[in-house]
């Protein structure tokens, strides 16, 4: 483990000590270490000097400068936009949480210098998280049709509700008659869709979530299938355009777009500190079971 990228999006006033530090801990260790080009930008504004060496902006930047390891400073947004940057080419991601929640990104940044000391030493471990590939008939998210969190379907233009149709393996699921849809990975089931009542799925876990919104049908409930299972979308109403989500990315869909969604060739492979697990997250971040009896 040797070149490292910093990653982050935007610099709080309260954090430019900690981030100060940081990068003097770097300066300091046998690291090579890089920043992303739009983080520089909020490192200039926050006037904290840094070591400026190649420019690191694509992916086939990560390919060139040979980036080991990817240190995100944010939150679980963050680490979100990250996986736009790294795509397919299995470069872990360590999350130090400089935002609220973190749940991705749990390393508290209490311990961010510690953390360089343990990437150093080797002493972390990585996971592989399972994600969401789309496919349409229709050009949609570019060259990024993938997700670590969730898929999503929404009304846009009217406050009447949208009907979506869902075929899994061609057989015929449901029409829901809602707000919209939320296609959650493992990793996504702590986000969206347990605000709308969906399960918490373990990362490890082979599955894909499917939680409406606000469904005017009190027999429709959140249904975990396999990841294995192809879905098929398709989404119509009184409005002729709606709102669709792969993570923080965001596109405007019609009636026209069929829409895929199957499991992601690839990984994102995320590095956490020994001594963490999903089990622990759940109970820190989310106070999970929390029983004055326990």
């Amino acid at each position: 483990m040797k070149n490292i990228l910093l990653y982050g999006q935007t610099v709080k006033l309260t954090d430019t000590g900690i981030i100060k530090a940081l990068l003097q801990k770097l300066e300091d260790s046998p690291l090579d270490y890089y920043i992303f080009d739009g983080y520089k930008l909020s490192l200039n504004e926050a006037s904290i000097e840094y070591e400026d060496r190649s420019a690191i902006n694509t992916k086939d930047d990560l390919e060139t400068n040979a980036i080991d390891l990817i240190i995100t400073l944010g939150g679980d947004g963050t680490i979100l936009k990250a996986t736009n940057l790294v795509q397919d080419l299995d470069i872990p991601i360590m999350g130090i949480n400089m935002g609220r929640l973190g749940f991705l990104a749990n390393i508290e940044k209490s311990k961010i210098l510690s953390a360089v000391d343990t990437i150093i030493a080797g002493d972390f471990f990585t996971e592989e998280r399972s994600m969401l590939s789309l496919q349409s008939n229709l050009p949609l998210f570019e060259d990024m049709p993938f997700a670590l969190n969730d898929f999503t379907i929404h009304k846009r233009d009217t406050s009447s509700m949208i009907t979506i149709t869902v075929m899994v393996d061609d057989k015929y699921l449901n029409s829901y008659w809602a707000d919209g849809l939320i296609f959650s990975t493992p990793t996504g089931s702590t986000g969206y869709s347990l605000s709308c009542g969906g399960p918490i799925i373990s990362p490890d876990s082979g599955n894909i979530v499917i939680t409406p919104i606000a469904p005017h049908n009190l027999n429709v409930r959140p249904i975990v299938i396999s990841n294995d299972a192809e879905i098929s979308v398709r989404v119509e109403g009184r409005s002729e355009n709606f709102l669709c989500t792969m993570d923080s990315r965001y596109e405007t869909i019609t009636a026209k777009h069929k829409i895929t969604l199957t499991k992601c060739p690839f990984h994102t492979k995320l590095a956490h500190l020994n001594g963490t697990d999903f089990m622990q997250t759940i109970r820190e971040k989310m106070l999970w079971g929390l029983d004055k009896r326990n």
